[in-house]
């Protein structure tokens, strides 16, 4: 089921570049970024309430507040950089480079949380980054 959305993911991350590019025409991108996380947050909390996830609110440990609200400005930050760049850049060329962001993943995966590199995952880590540099060059 994980690759499922994983997979939806990636469809609703591709509609969002190029939705954006159109939408933010002659608008103010850091203005386009907190409309859009308006939207997000409106659409956030409405499934917390459709699924009833509303009630383990109290239950969120201190550790757990901590790491989602860094998790919160990094996703903040990274939104306001890319309108940023879809602004002034092409979709081509931006959504490509902000996709490096599996290559930092990898690294910070393995730096922090031990994870395990295999062969395949170095070579795929590799594959990514040349073929961003192929795309964008």
């Amino acid at each position: 089921m994980w690759f499922l959305f994983a997979l939806l993911s990636a469809v609703f991350a591709a509609l969002t570049s190029v939705l954006a590019k159109v939408g933010i025409q002659d608008v103010n991108s850091t203005l386009a970024t907190a409309l859009r996380t308006a939207v997000v947050l409106l659409m956030a909390w409405g499934m917390v309430f459709l699924t009833d996830a509303q009630n383990g609110i109290a239950s969120i440990s201190r550790k757990s507040w901590i790491f989602l609200i860094l998790s919160g400005l990094a996703t903040g930050a990274s939104w306001l950089c890319y309108y940023k760049a879809l602004q002034i850049g092409d979709v081509s060329k931006v959504v490509p480079i902000d996709k490096l962001s599996v290559v930092f993943t990898m690294v910070l995966a393995f730096a922090f949380l031990h994870e395990k590199f295999t062969v395949k995952s170095v070579f795929g880590v590799l594959l990514i980054g040349a073929g961003t540099l192929l795309m964008v060059l």
